[in-house]
């Protein structure tokens, strides 16, 4: 029998990669065995297309990133951050000779999980529901559940361990043997270029918004990184290439100085930035959308739709009572609303309408 182009793409890894990157052919398998293998894709490949064409990650378009449903057309939104997630990736895979479709399925499907309204949903939802809630846990969620009507998107282990182990909130960058880290260096590429991707496109973002001027940022700074996004970016993304090449120890690398520099590049937006007085203004009233919203919906029927469809009764043990479940599917609902449709919703439930005269 003929070798199919799928066999082809497998042996030409095997001659191409890195002996530390993860081949296609050595997957974990998935969540439940499929028979119908495509011929053309590997299964890092397919996992790609699935989350591609996936509900969840069209609606990332009308996410927030930082900015709360922002009027300008060039903010950058959840869908925008995922797919500068991805290149940055994508680039320091290539040139470590990782497996490129692996980092890029990670990539695209890590911040599936996100609420609207970026990190204030996040914060809102974890001190709503009983067990809490945190977008990666939700990410994966999404993935093995939600999705496809409820019968999840079955992706591969390796591209389900980096989604669930991207996230770093205000840790390490690059944590020594840490449980922290996905297995694979695809995963922990994804953890490093998603840190890359938001410092530079959130602070190009406030000096849009007119919150920092570019000189704002300290000199050494500067100095270090440039003074444009690209070259803050190069200058990060040429560190950890040529760092891990020199150590060719199955593990990835930052140098020391360029790890202090994008720590500190973090801290300055967290304080001149993200604990902005206009950002936490904002933030303020979308808690209280999310907050009105689930109390609302934990008392009344959810509206008709597919923001819901799946899960609670496939995820939760038969012998779960009914305000568990229900806590669930509320936080499901909620957690699946982009900024836009939460406060249209909120304001048909919540806002008087005038009287119209006949």
């Amino acid at each position: 029998m003929a070798r199919t182009v799928r066999a082809m793409q497998e042996e030409r890894e095997q001659l191409s990669l890195s002996p530390h990157a993860c081949f296609s052919n050595r997957s974990r398998g998935r969540l439940h065995p499929e028979e119908d293998e495509c011929v053309l894709r590997t299964g890092f490949q397919r996992d790609r297309d699935r989350i591609i064409h996936s509900k969840t990650f069209r609606r990332l378009k009308h996410k927030t990133q930082v900015f709360l449903a922002p009027a300008g057309d060039h903010y950058r939104t959840r869908l925008t951050h995922v797919l500068e997630v991805s290149q940055i990736a994508r680039t320091m895979a290539v040139c470590l000779r990782l497996n490129e479709y692996l980092t890029e399925a990670i990539a695209l499907g890590h911040d599936l999980g996100h609420t609207p309204f970026g990190h204030a949903g996040e914060y809102s939802l974890n001190l709503l529901h009983p067990r809490g809630f945190k977008h990666y846990v939700q990410s994966l969620r999404i993935v093995d559940f939600l999705e496809n009507d409820g019968k999840g998107l079955n992706l591969s282990w390796e591209v389900r361990n980096g989604i669930v182990k991207h996230s770093k909130g205000y840790g390490e960058i690059l944590p020594d043997d840490s449980p922290e880290l996905a297995a694979t260096l695809e995963g922990q590429l994804v953890r490093v270029a998603d840190i890359m991707a938001y410092v530079n496109h959130d602070m190009d973002d406030a000096i849009r918004a007119g919150m920092i001027a570019p000189l704002d940022l300290p000199a050494h700074l500067r100095r270090v990184l440039g003074e444009r996004s690209s070259q803050r970016i190069n200058a990060m993304v040429r560190d950890l290439v040529s760092t891990t090449l020199a150590g060719d120890d199955g593990k990835l690398h930052l140098s020391s100085g360029m790890n202090e520099t994008i720590t500190e590049l973090r801290s300055f937006l967290y304080e001149n930035v993200y604990r902005n007085y206009r950002v936490h203004n904002e933030f303020v009233k979308a808690q209280r959308i999310i907050r009105e919203l689930y109390a609302y919906f934990l008392e009344h029927e959810l509206p008709e739709g597919d923001l819901h469809t799946g899960c609670a009764e496939l995820a939760a043990p038969a012998n779960a009572d009914e305000e568990r479940e229900r806590h669930r599917r509320v936080c499901d609902f909620i957690a699946g609303m982009t900024d836009r449709y939460a406060i249209t919703l909120y304001s048909q439930l919540f806002m008087p309408r005038p009287w119209s005269v006949l």
